[in-house]
């Protein structure tokens, strides 16, 4: 997986914008940041998982799915090690943290629909 294929994956959601926080990219839908890029450095991205999906992605592939350290990670973010994951992984991943953030209105006009 490479940051660019990730930012393509991330940004084929649906009302998903391109962003800067803190000096590297972010998504975002509904103007809520669901998976940033470059943090702690542009081997890795993140998303914003429920703990319980945290824990499913860790279990099932814990070289490429990583908790973020401290209360974020406690939370649900999840660092993604871009060189260890597969692209179907990401892609899972991204719609669950895309699901998590996206406005309810949002949410509801794809539910039962392929992200």
């Amino acid at each position: 997986m490479t940051a660019r294929a990730f930012r393509k994956m991330a940004l084929s959601l649906p009302e998903a914008t391109e962003a800067i926080h803190m000096n590297h990219p972010d998504f975002r839908v509904g103007g809520k940041v669901f998976a940033t890029l470059g943090y702690p450095d542009k081997s890795w991205g993140m998303v914003k998982l429920s703990p319980k999906q945290q824990a499913a992605f860790v279990k099932a592939d814990p070289e490429g799915f990583v908790p973020v350290k401290g209360a974020w990670g406690l939370k649900g973010a999840t660092n993604v090690y871009l060189r260890a994951v597969t692209s179907k992984a990401v892609r899972k991943a991204l719609e669950a943290a895309w699901s998590n953030t996206a406005p309810k209105r949002l949410a509801a006009q794809i539910q039962g629909q392929v992200l």
